[in-house]
């Protein structure tokens, strides 16, 4: 059975071209050339945050937040930046009777903007709010400790394979591989995609069909 399917923030539930677009202007580089070494940066296996190395040697993200907080240009995203798949999906495997989370690597100002949003979740958790972050497995060990069912009735969708997919799996959760933003898209032909991921999507409108294949599967009585 699947009972809980819990989802990953950036790139899954929200639009980051926004977001990094401020990023981009807050560096003072044009927004193209920063997405371009942003891209370049996944694509050679790095961590993200590398790319802003490029333009700043010595970048701090946390102290860079703090400060742009400081100068009335906080980090912020709202309704218009979630995917338009997103209510849709949510609302149906809510209807289900299936358990939805999210739960992400996200700040404590994120959390609350998530919570804002009035989204039709039952659980909503950061990486921030935990004290712990993806991709190591005391997160995921989180993510099933709250969920109502064990680690093997979970799906846990994400657009990244090393922080969303393979730790997830390393708990026992199933995973959905969600192919959209610059991992889903640049990552996908990786072969630990085909190897880890139980479910490969672009819309979060096909798991409410693939929940209802499985569950039917189980239900159905053995000749």
């Amino acid at each position: 059975m699947i009972s809980a399917v819990v989802f990953d923030v950036g790139e899954t539930l929200v639009d980051e071209t926004r977001e990094y677009g401020t990023w981009a202007d807050w560096l003072g580089v044009p927004r193209h050339t920063f997405a371009a070494v942003f891209g370049a940066v996944i694509a050679s296996g790095q961590d993200y945050r590398e790319a802003f190395q490029v333009f700043q040697p010595g970048f701090d993200l946390t102290k860079e937040r703090q400060a742009r907080a400081d100068a009335g240009q906080p980090e912020s995203y709202g309704e218009e930046d979630l995917y338009s798949d997103v209510r849709p999906a949510l609302t149906k495997l809510r209807e289900m009777g299936v358990w939805v989370g999210i739960v992400g690597n996200q700040t404590v100002r994120s959390g609350r903007i998530l919570r804002s949003l009035n989204l039709p979740t039952d659980f909503i958790a950061t990486s921030d709010d935990w004290g712990v972050e993806k991709p190591s497995v005391e997160f995921f060990e989180r993510v099933v400790e709250v969920a109502p069912c064990g680690a093997d009735e979970i799906v846990y969708v994400g657009d990244r394979i090393d922080n969303d997919v393979a730790p997830a799996k390393r708990v026992g959760m199933r995973t959905a591989y969600l192919q959209r933003g610059p991992w889903g898209w640049i990552l996908r032909n990786k072969q630990e995609v085909a190897d880890l991921s139980d479910y490969r999507i672009r819309d979060l409108t096909e798991l409410p069909d693939i929940v209802a294949a499985e569950n039917d599967s189980v239900s159905q009585p053995v000749n």
